[in-house]
């Protein structure tokens, strides 16, 4: 398998490297705005939806062996069956202008996919810029699935930024996404192979490789910042295309490569290791995992959560789902250190909780303390065995580097701060 994801590595790179491209390419960045909406009745619904995912991103196949439209239709169905549709926990949403005449689609923001499509609630009306390819589109999630039909057309990322012929899915069948107008997909092209139906064998370029092959950026590259934040619904945090923002780090970004260990390998997959506390006790030795906008928590293997757990003193809240400190254990927790590539990187104690002005959004109360460390649901060895979901990732600026297959973390004004 790891050869498999060499040898489409490979291709890629070497398709992307004849690409004719325009000469003159755009210097300043490109940037979109991110904002979040919490659509929860539960931490224990944030968890299970976020434990689905991480299934699904280590067991994910596209078409499930179907050898016709009506077989592919059933599939999805079959998959749909008993998603819940009604809440996403927490989203990532930018605004996406598609077609012409234009129209603005409100879109969850996904780096542990790469195929981008629209549904349900803002209808996508072809146009003398959209071509129908004649393809299906197919892709499952884990807290949800998607089938539609593949068409071409123009997308405008930001003003004066426009990608021409851009794949898009227009979702005949899209469950889980339930208050959204689609999904951006900003993940490794090879996670898009098998997705079409019955062109199953073909890649599709994501929008940041077409945003590159274009001449529109100068390299395939997304930079991510978000600020920390204690309301339900807010705009805090950006994308920046083809290159970092220097405005938003602190320091010098640190580059590892992408982890060669599958499945993390598919995804944003990095080695790390986790320490707790002062005296850098071992929570999780090093090992495989990956950097996820489409999942909440941060998850860990069940033997690390334990462990943690352990040094905590947190117990489970059987109601929220989550693991809880009374106020006065939260005073004495430490932090976590993150050692990536040959830096170490402090998750402070006020990272590791749940905004506690939103307790009562997961069904707590002020009387606790509910921690955002959770078990991913299984023990280590998997190949994924942690995922650095949206909480951590508010706290640091990183990067996604296609071209260079490698990520990048850097320190920010909110690596520090305390919103609790």
């Amino acid at each position: 398998m790891l050869a498999q994801v060499t040898s489409a590595l490979a291709l890629l790179l070497a398709a992307s490297s004849v690409v004719a491209k325009p000469v003159t390419v755009k210097d300043s960045p490109v940037t979109m705005s991110f904002a979040r909406r919490m659509n929860v009745t539960g931490g224990a619904d944030i968890l299970k939806m976020d434990r689905a995912r991480a299934t699904s991103l280590k067991v994910r196949s596209s078409t499930h062996g179907a050898k016709t439209k009506d077989e592919l239709m059933k599939n999805a169905v079959g998959a749909a069956f008993g998603v819940p549709s009604t809440n996403q926990g927490v989203s990532y949403v930018v605004e996406v202008v598609i077609g012409t005449p234009p129209t603005t689609y409100d879109m969850l923001v996904d780096t542990g996919s790469s195929n981008t499509w629209i549904c349900c609630e803002i209808d996508y009306f072809p146009s003398n810029t959209s071509f129908d390819t004649g393809n299906s589109v197919y892709v499952e999630y884990g807290s949800g699935v998607m089938l539609g039909e593949q068409y071409l057309d123009v997308v405008h990322i930001a003003p004066g930024f426009t990608i021409t012929n851009q794949s898009l899915g227009v979702a005949l069948i899209a469950e889980g996404f339930d208050g959204v107008d689609g999904l951006l997909g900003l993940g490794p092209q090879y996670l898009t192979y098998g997705n079409l139906f019955p062109d199953a064998t073909t890649y599709v370029p994501t929008v940041v490789d077409n945003l590159y092959d274009q001449g529109v950026i100068p390299k395939p590259f997304i930079g991510i910042s978000f600020q920390p934040t204690t309301v339900m619904n807010t705009t805090n945090g950006e994308i920046t295309f083809g290159q970092v923002d220097q405005t938003k780090i602190q320091g010098q970004i640190n580059y590892v490569p992408i982890t060669e260990t599958l499945p993390s390998a598919y995804y944003v997959g990095i080695n790390q290791t986790i320490t707790y506390g002062n005296h850098k006790t071992m929570v999780l030795n090093n090992t495989a995992g990956i950097t996820d906008t489409g999942t909440t928590l941060l998850l860990l293997a069940s033997d690390a959560l334990a462990t943690y757990q352990s040094l905590t003193g947190a117990v489970l809240d059987s109601d929220v789902g989550l693991l809880k400190l009374t106020p006065a254990q939260f005073a004495n927790l430490q932090s976590l250190w993150f050692t990536i590539g040959d830096d170490t990187y402090e998750f402070t104690a006020d990272a590791q909780i749940w905004p506690r002005t939103l307790n009562t959004a997961i069904g707590g109360t002020s009387d606790f303390v509910y921690l955002i460390v959770s078990d991913i649901g299984s023990d280590g060895g998997t190949g994924m065995d942690f995922i650095n979901g949206m909480m951590f990732l508010e706290r640091f600026y990183t990067a996604y580097d296609t071209l260079g297959n490698q990520f990048g973390i850097a320190r920010t004004a909110e690596t520090f701060v305390s919103v609790n």
